[in-house]
């Protein structure tokens, strides 16, 4: 890892033209190169500046990167991120400040991963604005923002904690109050079904069971998508010990990115926007309110043929392709401002200065996720090939170096399995890599000893 300077990188996502009353612009800014800095203690950024983490033999640091800036102003946000933390005694901590009298708010605090290992949270308030547990909500409007993320661990041994994406989606509250049931109601997307196996979470642990709906419905996307997922080790790791919860909207965005997508908490306005990320290999995990919950997280499956609303619904033994009254449904999700976690599958691309670097992706075979993941010493590697062809497996360490060559034979087309025995390395974070006929498939895999 080694320091670098440029322009940072703000990708706009995401502009939600509304289709009715005044436009206030929806907007999801995403920083996923991290080299416009302002300040730095013990920091060290990757190469090419797409993560950071502590550097060698520091036990904390911090980056304040400089302010960013929205096309329109805003009084809502939903702050976000992705990162890798392998340690229980290692962490990352979150703040955000924004434009007050001339100057700036205090920091606050909007979340943390993985572990609470902080001697003070932070202020979660000033005069002008606070953080609703994960919300930030302003009194008035400002259309700029700073981020400051804290890293620690307790002993230089500890394997650092790593970002590599921070996520802020702004919006207006006036959109809430201008949203038109019936012109959602009578938008009726094309027909279109993502399955899963289906997880009903008071089944999952008697104890927990009704706290666990957010983690649970992320489970049942990550399986919709053949990621291998122990839905109660999901849940236990979203447990947020700050504020005694288990559904966070960053904390679950988070805790998934750790399994190989990547994610942001985002909005949604209409029906017909959610069909296209579903159409485009997304997956989107619903927070819904009145009247069919108080509060509850559900993953969106889908539409039916004349328009109707697919979910599978983990606080029902029967919501398993559940379609609720689309109008019922509609305002529990509409009415509560479309809030939801937007998922996308990512193949990790590794900086690895060797010819493998460049290699194409195509569909030619298929590395599935290793199973158990996370697992103690050894794991098997699911793999179907196309065709017969020789087939190499790698492993790679957090920071793109290659340590192990597991498998490395000719191999004949169909589905194999291939046994991974890592009693020789240390816990953390490691990138299986498969590579046949000059194309690759990554995979990320967590070893707990």
């Amino acid at each position: 890892m080694r320091f670098a300077k440029s322009t940072i990188i703000i990708i706009l996502l995401v502009i939600y033209g509304l289709l009715f009353g005044d436009n206030y612009p929806d907007s999801l800014y995403v920083k996923t190169i991290f080299t416009d800095i302002e300040n730095n203690f013990n920091i060290e950024l990757s190469s090419d500046g797409k993560s950071f983490g502590l550097a060698e033999s520091t036990l904390q640091g911090y980056l304040v990167f400089t302010p960013d800036s929205s096309d329109s102003s805003f009084n809502r946000g939903l702050p976000s991120w992705n990162g890798v933390v392998t340690d229980d005694d290692t962490g990352f901590h979150i703040q955000m400040r924004f434009p007050y009298n001339n100057s700036w708010s205090p920091w606050l605090t909007v979340g943390y991963w993985k572990d609470y290992i902080w001697h003070n949270y932070g202020a979660t308030d000033y005069q002008d604005g606070y953080v609703d547990v994960d919300y930030v909500k302003l009194d008035n409007y400002q259309n700029k923002w700073q981020f400051r993320v804290n890293m620690m661990r307790q002993s230089t041994t500890d394997q650092t904690p790593i970002i590599n994406k921070l996520s802020f989606f702004v919006s207006d509250s006036r959109t809430d109050s201008a949203i038109n049931i019936s012109d959602i109601e009578d938008d009726n997307p094309p027909q279109i079904y993502i399955d899963t196996d289906f997880l009903y979470q008071y089944a999952i642990d008697t104890g927990i069971g009704g706290d666990i709906c957010s983690p649970t419905a992320v489970a049942m996307a990550l399986k919709s998508l053949d990621i291998a997922i122990d839905p109660l080790i999901f849940a236990r790791n979203n447990f947020d010990s700050y504020w005694n919860l288990f559904g966070l909207w960053p904390r679950v965005v988070q805790n998934a990115s750790e399994y190989g997508v990547t994610g942001a908490v985002t909005r949604y306005r209409t029906w017909s926007a959610a069909y296209k990320v579903l159409n485009n290999g997304g997956r989107i995990v619903m927070s819904v309110g009145p009247p069919l919950y108080s509060g509850h997280i559900m993953m969106l499956a889908g539409f039916t043929e004349d328009g109707r609303v697919i979910v599978h619904d983990s606080g029902k033994s029967s919501g398993y392709k559940k379609i609720y009254d689309k109008n019922a449904l509609s305002h529990s999700w509409f009415d509560k401002g479309g809030i939801s976690y937007t998922f996308y599958p990512t193949d990790i691309k590794l900086s690895v200065n060797d010819a493998d670097n460049n290699l194409q992706f195509d569909e030619t075979f298929i590395l599935q996720q290793n199973f158990p993941n996370p697992f103690n010493v050894s794991t098997q590697i699911p793999i179907y090939l196309k065709n017969s062809g020789n087939v190499v497996i790698s492993i790679y360490d957090i920071s793109g170096r290659k340590i192990d060559t597991i498998y490395d034979e000719f191999t004949y087309a169909g589905n194999h399995i291939i046994n991974w025995n890592a009693a020789n390395l240390a816990s953390g974070t490691y990138y299986i890599q498969l590579i046949s006929d000059e194309i690759r498939r990554i995979k990320k895999a967590v070893l707990i000893k």
